[in-house]
């Protein structure tokens, strides 16, 4: 998502005229950092950045903007050298906030409530630098609301783009010789969700697998129930489908999905898992996994441990849970302990690797 808007942001000032300089190469007029706020790292190592560009750049305008600057304006406006602050709505104006500070030279802080944001914010056509692959935003906010995600209080309601602007935008980058696009969104699993009609990401996949001379279609991170018997037998006609799906998973435990507010048990996981690999021979399965979220005691973690080793995941992203001001994790009790999370993360790492080579023989090497 980040790279998607990144890449938007950037086309707006080719437009306005303004080059886009090498983070190696100088100084720079302008500096922009398009922040995250996933967990508390992302906070921190947001902070920092800020701080070294300008360290690196001290006459630079400095912009802030993204998921951090949306949910932290205050902490935000009290770095002083930060000249424009801007949420995830106002992206798509970063060229004129710029010409407006530097017209008035006056610090510009504008984050707009994004819960109220109830259409898709177009970026546009984009020009890609990447020579094969191009990463598509096809939709933007969360509904879930899990308890240790900030994300919908950062990107608010699910919106939808338009199927026609996503058509467009790829019949004419694969005119220019992209080659394989990542289908992309923050619940992308939800497109479609807020149209007036049926219309659904699967659709839009056949759509898609129409265009020509696209030869790869990849899918971002998904919600595992959005995986149906429908789905399955449409998305197995899609000859340009890529056979790899993330399906975000984070416990394998039902008292922690639960108490994530994950909506799914692990039952209705392994179906899906089955479900796939009943159509596709060679799928590649990869999942995101939380250890030590609060009150995951030691066999709540047994379970998660012995559920991962049954479903057998070609890679498994291992992340130790970080509490998280403003969700409603952060404020549960029993919060576990960082050498429990420590020695859960080394343990699932370490099957991670197991099944990886464990994988390739049962699923891939057929």
């Amino acid at each position: 998502m980040n790279q998607y808007e990144t890449n938007g942001m950037m086309q707006k000032f080719r437009e306005a005229g303004y080059k886009i300089a090498d983070i190696d190469e100088g100084k720079s007029d302008i500096c922009i950092i398009n922040t995250c706020t996933v967990t508390n790292m992302s906070d921190r190592k947001s902070r920092h950045a800020l701080r070294k560009i300008k360290e690196k750049n001290p006459n630079a305008i400095i912009v802030a903007t993204g998921c951090y600057a949306q949910v932290a304006k205050e902490e935000l406006e009290q770095m002083e050298k930060i000249d424009i602050v801007i949420g995830n709505d106002e992206k798509r104006d970063v060229v004129k906030f710029v010409e407006k500070y530097i017209k008035d030279k006056n610090r510009v802080v504008d984050i707009q409530d994004i819960s109220k944001q109830k259409e898709f914010v177009d970026m546009g056509q984009i020009t890609y630098t990447e020579k094969t692959r191009a990463v598509i935003k096809v939709q933007d906010g969360c509904n879930q609301f899990c308890t240790y995600c900030i994300i919908p209080y950062a990107r608010g309601r699910i919106c939808s783009r338009r199927p026609e602007s996503v058509v467009d935008e790829i019949t004419k980058i694969a005119k220019e010789g992209i080659k394989e696009v990542v289908i992309t969104g923050i619940q992308v699993s939800a497109y479609g969700k807020d149209f007036d009609s049926d219309y659904r990401l699967i659709d839009l996949l056949e759509e898609i697998n129409k265009i020509g001379g696209i030869e790869r279609i990849r899918i971002g991170s998904i919600e595992p129930l959005m995986i149906t018997d429908e789905f399955c037998e449409r998305v197995k006609k899609l000859e340009k489908m890529c056979h790899h799906f993330h399906l975000s998973l984070q416990s394998g435990c039902d008292k922690t999905l639960k108490e994530m507010n994950r909506r799914y048990t692990t039952a209705e996981f392994g179906e899906v898992v089955r479900k796939l690999r009943s159509i596709y021979d060679d799928v590649i399965l990869t999942t995101d996994i939380i250890v030590g979220f609060p009150n995951e005691t030691d066999e709540d973690f047994e379970h998660t441990y012995d559920f991962l080793k049954s479903i057998i995941f070609y890679k498994m992203h291992i992340f130790k849970y970080s509490q998280r001001k403003g969700t409603v994790a952060a404020k549960m009790k029993n919060q576990v302990s960082p050498e429990k999370k420590e020695e859960r993360s080394k343990r699932l790492l370490k099957l991670s690797s197991d099944n990886e080579k464990d994988y390739l023989n049962e699923y891939v090497g057929k």
